[in-house]
């Protein structure tokens, strides 16, 4: 499977930046999660690559082939890249069968194919399954009703799974009537008899015509015969066999997705893209669905790029998460990295459920390499980082960031047929849970210094404690089994915590708490960038 890379890919629409400048890589036999807000541009982005939506420029590459290209004038249709597309809706042919919703696509195939003797090809697969007369028998007598005939549909069926076989091949071997303890050694060598000749008349070991010395190829549609096979096989994987002559209608909405991933898989295509495909699905089918796209992801080999606004399925399904906020590419990372080493506030705020705890501080940095923090309205604690840090080093890196930053858009500017960017990048508005919710419209813009920084604690770090250094009060508790969820009041503030196994929490009680663990984020609250991570001591 290819490689996919986008090289400064931009859409907008007149001041509208859909993707500003994106820059990825994907991996072959990635699993990719395109992650972020409605509007961040994650489907424009997978519309782009699939061939669906056109960028106002940049560069894609699927493979060794270029698919777009603004400057040279290449756009190759999304029927030409070789890609298969899942949507939301399932879209499945109501008047159709499984069988042929699968097969309607495939049917309409016509491209440059090799050539083969089809004839001699099922035959020496028939000669090959005959030389084992006592397997296809044992198999025929499972099909037997409770007064001993033969069911041929359900021994039709059985023959093609048991053999990976199509059904015309399959209704061959039936007519053999081997169950009935025939001699049919002559049918057998007439089979390689047939073989040997076509053989003798010019074909590759895999039954491919040659033409002037070569295995010939033609432009051509698909046979009965391969587009059988192909039914069969994607049709085994989602695990649908069963519902082959059945409706729409007639299946859950589970048992549609798989129809709908099944036909997408049958012309094999490079990458399959996925915008949102389990949103339809109740909750315990949401998550069914999820294993077995991992169990595809699998067995397919297939690389895969997968929209959602669900950062829990993107967590639990990605080997990638690329995160987008106002079409800007926030973070490119393993879903744990992304978790424990977020690039920014946006970042560590959108992933993670229950959400991460922001704290702002007043900070210093302490000659140790330690930075003496001021928070909670007069609470004192002292950040030490996992790394040596030198704060005063880094916010120089921040501000040299920012330059260039400004001098790659004043470039920008300059060039001909530059649109300015309407919807413009701001730093990330967290939030702060606190017990009474100011009006944020209506507070002044603070004047920020290289003092001004914010805590990430995710709810997992918060733990009580009886010799705990704070004090708090439980102002809400939501317990699912294994674990509780709890809302914690300190002053006016609200921290949010997870405390695993049955305890019961009564509203009002008071409990003392500590910060546990050397995951603590350090944020620079004017840039929003994580400075870095380490342990936070309560004094």
């Amino acid at each position: 499977m290819p490689e996919i890379r986008l090289e400064h890919v931009t859409k907008h629409w007149g001041k509208f930046y859909a993707v500003d400048n994106l820059d990825l890589v994907i991996k072959d036999n990635a699993f990719v999660t395109l992650l972020g807000p409605s509007g961040c541009g994650k489907t424009t982005t997978l519309r782009m690559i699939a061939g669906l939506e056109t960028p106002t420029s940049g560069r894609i590459t699927i493979g060794d082939k270029v698919v777009f290209d603004s400057a040279l004038g290449i756009n190759i249709p999304a029927n030409k890249r070789k890609v298969g597309f899942l949507f939301q809706n399932y879209a499945l042919w109501p008047n159709m069968t499984v069988y042929q919703n699968i097969a309607f696509g495939l049917s309409n195939i016509k491209e440059e194919m090799p050539e083969y003797n089809f004839e001699a090809k099922t035959a020496a697969r028939l000669a090959e399954i005959l030389a084992r007369p006592e397997e296809v028998v044992k198999v025929l007598e499972e099909c037997r009703d409770k007064k001993g005939k033969l069911d041929e549909k359900k021994a039709i069926i059985k023959l093609i799974d048991a053999f990976t076989i199509s059904q015309y091949t399959a209704k061959k071997l039936f007519a053999y009537h081997l169950e009935q303890g025939k001699d049919i050694s002559a049918e057998i060598k007439a089979l390689k008899d047939k073989v040997a000749a076509a053989k003798a008349a010019g074909l590759t070991e895999d039954f491919q015509v040659i033409k002037d010395g070569k295995p010939a190829v033609s432009v051509r549609k698909l046979t009965k015969e391969e587009i059988d096979l192909s039914v069969r096989r994607v049709s085994r994987i989602v695990k649908i066999s069963m519902f082959m002559d059945r409706y729409p209608a007639e299946l859950s909405g589970g048992q549609q997705q798989r129809v709908a991933i099944a036909r997408t898989l049958a012309p094999e295509p490079l990458v399959l893209f996925m915008d949102e495909p389990l949103s339809n699905l109740d909750a315990k089918l949401r998550l069914e669905m999820r294993y077995e796209l991992q169990r595809l992801h699998l067995e397919t080999g297939s690389t895969f790029v997968y929209v959602t606004h669900d950062q829990m399925e993107a967590m639990t399904l990605a080997t990638q998460i690329c995160l987008i906020n106002n079409g800007v590419l926030q973070q490119y990372d393993a879903p744990l990295t992304v978790y424990g080493k977020p690039n920014n506030l946006f970042v560590a705020d959108f992933v993670g459920n229950p959400s991460i705890n922001f704290v702002e501080a007043k900070g210093k940095a302490a000659p140790d390499g330690s930075v003496s923090l001021a928070m909670l309205e007069g609470t004192c604690a002292e950040f030490v980082p996992a790394q040596p840090l030198n704060l005063e080093q880094w916010f120089r890196q921040r501000d040299q960031r920012l330059a260039e930053k400004t001098a790659a858009l004043k470039a920008a500017a300059a060039q001909k047929g530059y649109v300015e960017k309407g919807n413009k990048d701001e730093v990330f508005r967290y939030h702060i849970s606190k017990v009474v919710e100011e009006d944020d419209s209506l507070m002044e813009e603070p004047v920020l210094t290289n003092e001004d920084l914010v805590l990430g604690i995710r709810p997992e770090f918060l733990e009580i404690n009886p010799n705990g250094a704070l004090e708090g009060e439980i102002y809400g508790a939501m317990p699912t089994g294994m674990e509780s969820t709890i809302k914690i009041r300190v002053g006016n503030f609200l921290l949010t915590g997870v405390v695993f196994g049955n305890t019961l929490f009564k509203l009002g009680e008071k409990v003392r708490l500590n910060v546990s663990g050397s995951e603590i984020m350090l944020f620079d609250r004017a840039s929003g960038e994580r400075i870095t991570s380490g342990s936070l001591k309560l004094l």
